[in-house]
């Protein structure tokens, strides 16, 4: 992980209502160009919220956002993934009827920015972008398969080959360690990190898989109930008493030891 001092994400005082509802509240962080940043906290604490809001699904109540040195606040879901944001989500999505490639090529003709009747013929840019984020992530040997037949780590495979595919800055991963066995999740960490390392493509993750949240993540960021509750290294911020109490739920001295212990075998492990 190679993070510059670049901010190429900048997040001041997001915050997003439903009526008396505050789903975001006054939420500020930046992520740096090359960066692996991660987003935890329990569920309900507003963290795909913040996704929405950053990625465009949805419009902020309040705050303002800069990518690359450009307001995106008020740009649409094209505008943004065209600048080079392009998110995945907690379920896999994936266009259950079309083949994998197929699926691939809608990521790279979106993210070209190119009009719609352009799909009507075959871009090679296109086909060699979808060809090269297929064997990327490891899928290219079942590119003409159906996508609905895949299981759930491959799902999540060909979403970021999707993302990959049109050319991205900035990936917003929504849980892409959710559902997988402990094989999968190491087959997951490396490709995250090969994404990283290799591409130069700055991440922000939310994930609940704390294996994970720890060995990639530069800075993580912890939300409860729509707020910061705290930002830093992983290891300050998972270790600290309070963010223990609400994100484990366990008393703090108590949940603080486990997670200090957790940490240590983690860091044993990658040794």
């Amino acid at each position: 992980m190679g993070a510059g001092t670049e901010v190429l994400l900048d997040v001041r005082g997001a915050t997003k209502r439903y009526g008396g509802l505050i789903a975001v509240n006054d939420v500020s962080f930046s992520v740096r160009r090359g960066e692996i940043f991660g987003i935890a906290g329990p569920n309900g604490a507003g963290k795909t919220t913040l996704f929405d809001v950053v990625t465009g699904m949805v419009r902020a109540t309040g705050g303002e956002i800069d990518f690359d040195g450009v307001s995106i606040v008020r740009s649409s879901v094209h505008a943004i993934c065209h600048r080079g944001i392009t998110r995945t989500f907690q379920k896999p999505s994936v266009f259950d009827s079309e083949t994998v490639m197929g699926n691939v090529v809608v990521g790279a003709h979106f993210g070209s920015g190119k009009p719609w009747w352009k799909s009507l013929s075959r871009d090679p840019l296109v086909w060699d972008r979808s060809v090269e984020a297929l064997e990327f992530v490891g899928l290219a040997e079942r590119a003409e398969e159906r996508s609905g037949d895949l299981p759930v780590y491959d799902k999540k495979r060909l979403m970021i080959a999707s993302a990959l595919a049109s050319s991205p800055k900035m990936l917003f991963l929504d849980e892409p360690f959710g559902g997988l066995n402990d094989e999968e999740i190491d087959a997951m960490l490396a490709l995250l990190s090969r994404i990283n390392a290799e591409r130069g493509i700055t991440i922000v993750l939310i994930e609940h898989v704390m294996r994970a949240l720890m060995t990639l993540a530069d800075r993580v960021l912890i939300m409860d109930q729509g707020r910061t509750l705290r930002q830093g290294d992983p290891h300050t911020v998972m270790t600290d008493p309070d963010v223990v109490r609400v994100y484990l739920g366990s008393s703090a001295e108590e949940a603080a030891s486990t997670a200090a212990i957790k940490i240590a075998r983690e860091e044993e492990r990658n040794a």
